[in-house]
């Protein structure tokens, strides 16, 4: 049997952030937001404080979630679509099989973020930081990620079909068996290093295609 999805009006919703507010601050009268499943289709969450919220399965397409944060968030299988998250703090928050398809993620924090399997076609992620973030199996053609901080991160069977990468860092990031065909602008930096730990990659040593 599906289970309905909850509406919220606005007054509702601005009644689960104050009461989350207080559960953060600690206060026994506040209660987490659970927003598991909830239809917040283009809610305003502008600048709003849901970190270590659930919102598991929410449907927040076209959302305004500007500055928001969603710190260790669980947006596990969210529908982001078109949703604008620039700027928003998504340090550690859990993405898996979330869609994002043509979301706005510039300037983003997303350190840490586990986006396996996270549809992300068309998304600009134009100066997002990803360090160490876990990208495995994530759809990511059509994206752009200029200037996207992808440090250490896991690209293992990552789609990056037509990804723009002009000037992303991609130091130590792991993209075996990634698709990277028809990517823009893709350098890949390499770290050898030596019997004795000494990084020993010669000066400006990288493998990729600039177009």
């Amino acid at each position: 049997m599906t289970t309905l999805r909850r509406q919220y009006s606005a007054a509702e919703l601005s009644e689960v952030l104050r009461l989350h507010q207080l559960h953060l601050d600690g206060d026994p009268d506040g209660a987490r937001a659970n927003l598991r499943r909830a239809d917040l289709y283009r809610a305003i969450l502008e600048g709003a404080n849901l970190r270590c919220a659930n919102l598991r399965s929410a449907n927040l397409y076209g959302a305004i979630l500007e500055g928001a944060n969603l710190r260790n968030a669980d947006l596990q299988g969210a529908n982001l679509t078109h949703a604008d998250l620039r700027y928003a703090d998504l340090y550690h928050a859990d993405l898996e099989g979330a869609i994002l398809r043509g979301a706005d993620l510039r300037g983003a924090d997303l350190t840490g973020a586990d986006l396996q399997g996270a549809i992300l076609t068309d998304a600009d992620l134009t100066g997002a930081d990803l360090y160490g973030a876990d990208l495995t199996g994530a759809d990511l053609r059509n994206a752009y990620l200029t200037r996207a901080i992808l440090q250490g991160a896991i690209l293992t069977n990552a789609d990056l079909t037509r990804a723009d990468l002009a000037d992303a860092d991609l130091a130590d990031a792991d993209l075996a068996d990634a698709d990277l065909a028809d990517a823009d602008h893709y350098t890949y930096t390499y770290t050898y290093v030596g019997a004795d730990g000494v990084d020993i990659t010669p000066p400006g040593d990288t493998l990729g295609v600039e177009q």
